[in-house]
């Protein structure tokens, strides 16, 4: 077992290593990294996190692809697109994701953007003053994403909840991505109302591999209960900002291959 000094030091030195510019080019979170206008950032963001599962190369080339059908602007096609706009998403699909799911999510972000100047509230607007985790904003983001009328049920499984277990890993990191801000130009904070000390680490079977190998985290199953025992441990490493060590706990694991074999 490392010692937990060294083992702070250790996973410090891997979030300098990977919380570099350089991490983007390879990213999911390049998409977002490519507009200026903060709901164009916020739209491209929330697809490349729904997208991020398999190989990261597909995932930045489905979710470019929709962010070209959508002619660069996200946040102006969500808002004012007609019959022949839609007609051109026609067909698109990633993995399990198809013109079912695309459509809905479209119809979500037109309802919420008619309104809201930000996706920042679709989370916020759930929480109270003293939540130390972002549970709740979790939970009612589920629940207000699917309050449309006529919500195919497929489409359900593309949006996680602590209410059923789930890691909600993508969320997660979609909200790292948007709350978190330091010097290092990876993460975009473009969200003030969220603290990064709420945010939950994103796990899934890699990051929750290397965490085991490293005895940070007990649970056997991967799910929520898992992404909270992970992030009380990373609290105790920084208690303000917790989630930086999953550039630790990722360049471990997919990068590095460490706690295989």
């Amino acid at each position: 077992m490392i010692e937990k000094k060294s083992l702070h030091d250790f996973l410090n030195a891997k979030v300098d290593e990977y919380n570099q510019p350089s991490f983007i080019l390879d990213d999911p979170i390049s998409v977002p990294h490519s507009f200026i206008k903060k709901q164009d950032i916020e739209i491209a963001g929330f697809f490349s996190a729904i997208f991020a599962w398999g190989n990261r190369k597909t995932i930045i080339q489905k979710t470019k692809e929709l962010m070209e059908l959508m002619e660069m602007q996200p946040h102006a096609f969500c808002l004012h697109h007609d019959d022949q706009g839609l007609k051109r998403l026609m067909g698109f699909k990633h993995r399990t994701f198809n013109t079912t799911d695309l459509l809905y999510f479209i119809s979500f972000l037109r309802f919420h953007y008619s309104k809201n100047e930000s996706l920042e509230t679709a989370f916020t607007q759930f929480m109270s003053k003293g939540d130390t985790t972002i549970a709740n904003g979790l939970t009612g983001f589920y629940d207000y994403f699917f309050s449309l009328e006529h919500v195919p049920a497929r489409t359900r499984k593309h949006i996680a909840t602590p209410g059923k277990s789930s890691t909600c890993k993508r969320l997660n990191m979609y909200l790292r991505w948007m709350v978190r801000q330091d010097n290092k130009g990876v993460d975009l904070g473009i969200w003030k109302n969220i603290s990064p000390a709420q945010l939950i680490c994103p796990i899934d079977l890699h990051v929750a591999r290397v965490a085991r190998r490293l005895n940070i985290l007990e649970r056997k199953q991967t799910d929520w209960l898992a992404a909270l025992e992970l992030t009380q441990y990373l609290r105790t490493l920084d208690k303000n900002d917790p989630v930086k060590y999953d550039f630790a706990l990722f360049g471990l694991g997919v990068m590095e291959k460490f706690g295989y074999g």
